[in-house]
């Protein structure tokens, strides 16, 4: 009966071994060179979650030899392939932090400003993450200006700026929306002031002067000749600076019907 256990433990022993794959076996060896050449050919072949997996069993391996570039790298790259950005990002800068003359530093510093700029949000969300690859796109085009990458970060930049003024905007117009005319005009302004080069300018100064009139349209009657004329200034503040502008006629009209206000006050 122990004998018939015996032979039964063997079999089983067997198919247990049997069901392992060659990437199983390697994965889980000592086998330093085997596993490089292995996650090397799942790397070309964009089996890029077992790359990944390959090249961070041999980490330790590698250590102190002239592969431990190579494997960190290519550890990094997997992550990014495969889609894991977040861990690419943590990869690639342990990586430009602990090989700042490899053969691969200028990729790995290309490919973790994009990481960050793949986490960043929408602009209606928390932008922490685009100061964040704001600074590290700066940085590479602060060291790489002549680089072809660089004018990818800079597409990069002009998206991401753009986010922080679309909130900005938004931020102040929604003052408006809720018809708040007194608050609209000062968080408009402030934006203005925070940022003169807001590339939605033009709107931002198109609410100030509509939340001026709409200011003074509802004020009681006394305060109103008062606030039409804050109006006034504010219109032809923004028609001097934009004489061609798209809210040029409907400005123009309100502009007429203060005046005929103001005539009769």
């Amino acid at each position: 009966m122990k004998k018939i256990i015996y032979i039964l433990a063997l079999v089983l022993l067997a198919g247990v071994v049997s069901c392992k794959t060659q990437y199983d076996m390697i994965l889980e060896g000592n086998d330093v060179p085997a596993k490089y050449k292995m996650a090397m050919e799942l790397f070309e072949k964009e089996k890029y979650t077992k790359a990944a997996s390959m090249f961070e069993s041999m980490k330790i391996g590698v250590r102190g030899t002239s592969l431990e570039d190579t494997v960190q790298f290519y550890t990094a790259y997997s992550y990014y392939m495969w889609g894991d950005v977040y861990s690419a990002e943590q990869g690639f800068n342990s990586f430009v932090e602990s090989f700042p003359r490899s053969p691969f530093t200028l990729r790995a510093r290309f490919l973790y400003v994009d990481c960050l700029y793949e986490q960043t949000y929408r602009y209606e969300l928390d932008q922490t993450p685009t100061y964040k690859a704001l600074d590290a796109i700066y940085e590479f085009i602060r060291d790489y200006p002549e680089d072809p990458n660089s004018a990818n970060c800079r597409a990069m930049s002009e998206d991401l700026e753009e986010r922080l003024d679309r909130k900005a905007y938004e931020a102040g117009k929604l003052y408006y929306t809720i018809e708040d005319y007194k608050a609209a005009t000062y968080a408009l302004k402030l934006v203005i002031k925070e940022d003169a080069d807001n590339i939605y300018r033009e709107d931002i100064m198109y609410y100030v002067v509509m939340s001026s009139y709409k200011y003074a349209l509802n004020s009681v009657s006394e305060k109103q000749r008062e606030r039409y004329m804050a109006f006034t200034d504010e219109y032809f503040t923004f028609i001097t600076e934009f004489p061609e502008s798209k809210y040029r006629d409907e400005l123009d009209n309100l502009s007429r019907r203060v005046n005929k206000i103001l005539e009769r006050k």
